[in-house]
């Protein structure tokens, strides 16, 4: 009889552990069909319809923050047709002052961006010397035979500078051919006075 309690024993065990593996496969078959194509359909519309109105809001908070700017920067418009010439030089002030003060303002801000992105450019220069990287400055490309070019016409207008030099001829008897043609129209002048 051990042996058959032994028998009885493992078979049941054996049917516990079968009966837990078909729990588990039966739970994952009921996960995987948990997500069918029509929730997974439903589920996305829901998500675009969600993203649709948190864009929209968004828009609508910046248009809304932008209006703010714009209205607290130029201020509400003013009534020009039925003003007298005193209020007109005065809201011309008025809008000039504020025309004055938002100019500072961008001279300002221009200013601080300026001194930023130099001290950025600073500070990564520093960040780059301490790391031991360099950012190799790009090169221009120069052709090998551009110099060579330029010192071969460098050198022959150097020999035709000299040629023309050279090809010069003395002419010793130039000045007495020009006396001599200037003597002979001078003569009959003088000779007619």
């Amino acid at each position: 009889m051990g042996d058959d309690e032994k028998q009885a024993e493992i078979d049941r065990k054996k049917a516990e552990v079968r009966r837990r593996l078909e729990e588990q496969a039966a739970g994952k078959k009921a996960k995987k069909g948990f997500m069918t194509p029509e929730r997974k359909k439903k589920l996305r519309l829901l998500l675009r319809k969600k993203a649709a109105e948190e864009l929209k809001k968004e828009q609508e908070r910046k248009a809304a923050e932008r209006r703010k700017v714009i209205d607290e920067r130029c201020g509400q418009p003013k009534d020009l047709d039925s003003a007298s010439e005193d209020q007109l030089k005065q809201i011309c002030k008025e809008y000039f002052d504020r025309m004055y003060m938002c100019e500072s303002q961008k001279y300002d801000m221009e200013f601080e961006v300026r001194k930023r992105g130099f001290e950025i450019n600073e500070l990564n220069i520093a960040v780059n010397d301490l790391r031991g990287k360099f950012i190799k400055p790009t090169l221009k490309k120069v052709s090998k035979y551009e110099n060579k070019f330029a010192k071969l016409q460098k050198k022959a207008a150097e020999f035709n500078f000299r040629n023309q030099l050279k090809t010069v001829k003395k002419k010793e008897f130039t000045m007495d051919e020009e006396e001599a043609a200037a003597g002979e129209g001078g003569e009959p002048a003088e000779a007619a006075a």
